[in-house]
């Protein structure tokens, strides 16, 4: 099953996102349901395919105002340096021996087909894309053994890590976090869809051009070591979110490097997931 959020008025929304459309979920559904974390706390899947079989969309899919497919999780983890490449901050590097953390604040995530905010003055000189893979929880846990990692995933979606390079040299939080500069979705997609996570692929594509490609198989640290990791840290809740990292290709590893302007379309594709739109405003 794929489910997204999207806003009607001022009021969030989940809808089953098919081929066809959204399906919106309405009268008691979205009392049950209000929000996609809502849906994985309460494993309402069934629930929701049982009563949105033969529906009709009640939206195009690019009808709606989109949020982030999490856009209430209670923590935003991502994994830094988790793939091979040129550090788009400090050049070449060896491998980290350790995971690498940071967290995403409120504000800093908007949906797909919502413009991306290009800061502005000096920031906008380094402001930078990362196309990534983002694990979604199922459920409380804490301290989870490699082995039974993917027990605890609920599902996937996109991120776009959104990053201002020179601002990253004062801290990775100031670097990681200007408002709007990095996106999230379309959609969330049920675990059970994917038939086998380390073969899903990443296309990003920069005004058409393809500039970055990887499977969760090019990783440094792989979903489970992250998932024991992360979870030996913190106890991880449903609906939280861990971004896995981001492959060569970004405008900063790049030689010479490209970073975006106002104008840019960016399309941030996982096989079996979706594809992640976003113009730089």
């Amino acid at each position: 099953m794929k489910l997204a959020c999207y806003l009607d008025g001022e009021t969030p929304k989940v809808g089953v996102y098919t081929d066809d459309g959204l399906i919106t979920l309405d009268g008691e559904m979205a009392g049950r349901y209000p929000s996609i974390r809502a849906v994985i706390e309460q494993d309402g899947f069934a629930d929701i395919a049982a009563w949105g079989a033969g529906r009709a969309p009640d939206y195009g899919l690019e009808d709606v105002s989109y949020l982030p497919p999490l856009h209430d999780a209670e923590k935003v983890i991502c994994v830094g340096v988790n793939y091979a490449k040129r550090h788009p901050v400090h050049g070449d590097l060896p491998p980290p021996e350790h995971i690498s953390l940071f967290n995403k604040w409120e504000g800093a995530l908007v949906g797909h087909l919502a413009p991306l905010i290009c800061p502005e003055g000096e920031p906008a000189e380094t402001y930078d894309y990362e196309g990534e893979l983002v694990l979604v929880i199922g459920q409380g846990c804490h301290a989870v053994p490699k082995e039974k990692a993917f027990d605890v995933i609920a599902g996937y979606t996109i991120m776009n890590d959104g990053s201002v390079r020179g601002w990253q040299k004062h801290s990775i939080p100031a670097g990681k976090n200007f408002t709007g500069s990095g996106a999230s979705g379309p959609c969330f997609v049920t675990a059970d869809e994917i038939a086998d996570p380390f073969a899903m692929r990443l296309s990003t594509r920069l005004n058409g051009e393809e500039v970055q490609t990887a499977t969760p198989r090019d990783m440094i640290f792989d979903i489970p070591t992250i998932i024991e990791y992360v979870s030996n840290i913190v106890h991880l809740k449903p609906g939280d979110i861990i971004s896995t990292g981001s492959p060569s290709g970004s405008g900063g590893s790049r030689q010479p490097q490209r970073f975006l302007v106002p104008g840019d379309e960016l399309e941030i594709e996982w096989s079996g997931i979706g594809c992640l739109k976003n113009r730089v405003q």
